[in-house]
């Protein structure tokens, strides 16, 4: 039964979309352009919610003139899973289907959006995502599997690339095959994500304290935690330039960390700290083959405790 203030369901699904921008001016235009050209959704508006840019990023949604936007400014670098809650504090939940989260260095291909919202038409899915493409047409893994100490460990040994593609070895999934087909998954790349808004009303605002990496991880983990289903569907497609965290050290650092702080915190200390373990493990073998941003990560994977120093070098706060 539809809760009272909920919109009649006519067939076609209401959508709001929601992307963070942190200078991203190069690239934002081309997602905003993206999203203006889908169709078979009711898109009633783009919140572009903005963490104290330096560059036109505020301008260029402003400027927007094929899609409805509405520039939501923190005033800071908040971070991923602020800027979401912003965006969303200005959206009414009940009289939209979904609300799509999207980096702005992502690219819809046509009727992606469309496929996205019919997949979260079956009961019980909160989260329904694409299929990410690298620029280039290749294939960027997003399937992930549940985080164990086990994986850990073997991704620490042989590299996460390896493990990913030996049995379930790995947490994150490279086999083509499986991007290929459509089904129930641990958790995915937050890069873009359509959210069932009866799910969003259920589970509430995103996890601010990891404000970029896991975040996504912490929402699914919730959602599946409570009997929701992430649903992947690759007949929807989105191209990704991504990768900033591979070559950036203190993002890296963050992504690393942001691992260890979730895991302890959903499966106590004694697995914790076995997981910890087996991620500094990994990154003390990279960091000793000169891996470089193997070497920021390791310091602080040693001490925990320099997270809040590190979020605060990101964030422009003091710690």
């Amino acid at each position: 039964m539809p809760e009272p203030g909920d919109r009649p369901d006519d067939g076609v699904a209401r959508v709001a979309a929601i992307v963070v921008t942190f200078n991203s001016g190069e690239v934002l235009d081309g997602c905003l352009r993206s999203l203006a050209a889908q169709t078979g959704v009711d898109l009633t508006t783009v919140v572009v919610a903005d963490n104290a840019s330096r560059d036109d990023s505020v301008a260029i949604a402003e400027a927007a003139q094929d899609v409805p936007v509405r520039v939501v400014e923190l005033g800071r670098n908040a971070g991923y899973a602020a800027a979401i809650n912003a965006a969303v504090a200005t959206l009414e939940l009940r009289k939209l289907d979904a609300v799509l989260v999207l980096n702005p260095d992502c690219r819809l291909r046509p009727d992606a959006l469309r496929v996205l919202a019919a997949a979260l038409r079956q009961p019980g899915r909160a989260f329904s995502a694409p299929k990410l493409l690298n620029p280039d047409g290749s294939l960027q893994p997003t399937l992930r599997r549940t985080p164990t100490v086990g994986r850990a460990l073997a991704e620490a040994i042989i590299g996460g690339d390896r493990a990913g593609r030996i049995g379930n070895l790995g947490e994150l999934i490279y086999d083509p095959q499986s991007h290929d087909t459509p089904g129930p998954v641990a958790w995915v790349t937050g890069a873009a994500l359509l959210m069932s808004s009866a799910a969003m009303r259920e589970l509430g605002s995103w996890d601010e304290s990891f404000m970029l990496y896991s975040e996504e991880t912490e929402y699914c983990q919730r959602a599946t935690d409570r009997g929701w289903t992430v649903w992947y569907e690759p007949a929807a497609v989105v191209e990704h330039i991504g990768g900033e965290s591979a070559v950036n050290p203190a993002l890296y650092t963050l992504m690393m960390v942001n691992k260890v702080v979730l895991f302890r915190r959903r499966r106590g200390a004694v697995a914790g700290s076995a997981y910890h373990g087996a991620v500094l493990l990994g990154e003390g073998i990279r960091a000793a083959a000169g891996r470089r941003v193997s070497r920021a990560a390791f310091p602080t994977l040693m001490r925990p405790s320099r997270r809040e120093a590190l979020i605060a070098s990101l964030t422009g706060e003091r710690p």
